[in-house]
């Protein structure tokens, strides 16, 4: 039997999460896991919060006193396009290979997916699937090829979810 993919979703206290966006965002991760060309069973731990619970860990974390979308943090630094491919990054207790961990304020989706003229669930999946990519070595701090590469992926792994702009 193939091992498969450990995708924990906790919501934050206060935080309502509907058992459809949870599944759309274990959907997106796996997705995202495969367009990579990821081959080992990974973790992925996901947190959903509002903006003062983003607002918070960004300050917390990585000194920004202000609520973002999205924020990912790898447990390793891998490079672009060169995913895991053995299980040399793999917890030896349970055999899977921690990409690390993401959280998502739910009030940023509301508001972007009205600002962008989408739906909910495309905005949430392409957050998840942006914070993926970062987990798995993709940024985009110049505006020049890291970042059409990275935009490069976002399109492809959306088509896959058939949430394409």
């Amino acid at each position: 039997m193939a091992r498969r993919h450990s995708i924990p979703v906790t919501a934050a206290a206060g935080t309502a999460v509907s058992d459809r966006s949870v599944a759309l965002i274990r959907k997106a991760i796996r997705t995202a896991l495969a367009c990579e060309g990821v081959t080992v069973p990974c973790e992925v731990d996901v947190l959903l919060t509002d903006d003062a619970g983003i607002h918070e860990i960004n300050l917390d974390m990585r000194g920004v006193d202000a609520p973002t979308d999205v924020l990912s943090f790898p447990a390793f630094s891998y490079v672009p396009g060169q995913p895991p491919t053995d299980e040399s990054d793999a917890d030896p207790m349970t055999g899977l290979t921690p990409l690390g961990d993401m959280a998502i304020s739910l009030e940023r989706v509301r508001v972007q997916a009205a600002e962008y003229g989408h739906s909910r669930s495309r905005e949430l999946a392409y957050l998840v699937v942006h914070s993926m990519l970062h987990l798995l070595g993709y940024d985009h701090l110049d505006e020049g090829e890291q970042k059409r590469q990275m935009r490069a992926r976002e399109e492809t792994i959306m088509a896959q979810l058939a949430l394409t702009r």
